[in-house]
């Protein structure tokens, strides 16, 4: 590490560790529609909603979203609408591409590493689950993939 990534990874002046740095609020928040005309005006400050890297962050459950972050059902409801009108996919898409040109990489990858793994089942009345078999590995379970560029991306 570098002084200068150790300064952009510091995240000390934040309420929490989760919470988005104004560079990159920057990159979000055009992604982000406006609120629709017609109806009641937004309420609800978008970049507090986006603090739900808060339960991404600490595992926390729902219901222990500390009381300064919008009220959980508020987060729910626009992390539902967000799935569903594609912007969750706009900001990971926006996102990825620029941690590739930060790299000095080409935005779209032209190399992926597959790979993966075996998890045992769990015993289940008494005999282990045979919910899959990995024949190659000889091992009783589910087995999982992941496809990754060469960034870990």
């Amino acid at each position: 590490w570098k002084p200068e990534h150790r300064a952009a990874a510091d995240r000390r002046g934040l309420r929490y560790e989760s919470d988005l740095t104004d560079a990159e609020w920057a990159l979000v928040a055009p992604l982000i529609r406006p609120a629709k005309r017609g109806g009641r005006p937004r309420t609800v400050n978008v970049r507090e909603v986006l603090r739900i890297f808060y339960v991404l962050w600490t595992g926390c459950q729902w219901k222990a979203l500390p009381k300064d972050l919008p009220p959980r059902s508020t987060v729910w409801e626009y992390l539902d609408l967000w799935d569903w009108d594609g912007t969750l996919e706009r900001i990971h898409h926006a996102l990825y591409v620029e941690m590739r040109e930060n790299a000095g990489r080409e935005a779209s990858p032209t190399t992926a590493i597959i790979d993966s793994q075996t998890a045992k089942g769990a015993v289940k009345g008494g005999s282990l689950d045979t919910s899959g078999y990995d024949a190659g590995k000889k091992v009783l379970g589910r087995e999982r993939h992941v496809l990754t560029d060469t960034l870990g991306l």
